[in-house]
């Protein structure tokens, strides 16, 4: 595991992200709501705001992802899953929840809302070219794999 340090601005009056065990991948984040909850109807979605902005290193992004015990139990996804913050974005960090249940579900101030992962990547230098190599699975698309 890779420690790194990373600059965070916290306008809300709630915690950091914070890992929930020593082995978790995502930290949970807060929705920040000080005008008081949001309801997300049946199949409504919403940018909700979390009164945080960071300045990831160069190299690293930040992928925000579903809760599962949100969507298990409430139906609630992000609908650009995962959403990815670039090294250069400072604005404040929103999350877009899409309620995919029959009922509403009312977002509440300090609620966790969603995963958030930091990762390295790395950049793509293209070689254009007029033929690629041959593989096992050659052109097989969706499903391919899985067709005996």
């Amino acid at each position: 595991m890779k420690n790194i340090s990373v600059k965070i601005v916290n306008n809300s009056h709630h915690p950091l992200p914070a890992y929930s065990t020593i082995d978790s991948a995502g930290m949970d984040v807060r929705a920040y709501l000080p005008n008081g909850p949001i309801v997300l109807k049946p199949m409504e979605r919403r940018l909700i705001p979390t009164g945080l902005h960071i300045e990831l290193p160069q190299g690293y992004e930040c992928q925000i992802r579903p809760r599962s015990g949100l969507a298990l139990k409430h139906g609630l996804t992000i609908v650009n899953s995962p959403g990815t913050i670039d090294a250069d974005y400072r604005g404040e960090i929103g999350v877009i929840l899409m309620n995919l249940s029959q009922d509403e579900f009312v977002v509440n101030d300090g609620e966790r809302i969603c995963q958030m992962v930091v990762k390295e990547y790395t950049c793509v230098e293209w070689i254009q070219t007029e033929s690629l190599s041959s593989s096992e699975r050659g052109e097989g698309g969706f499903g391919h794999t899985g067709v005996k």
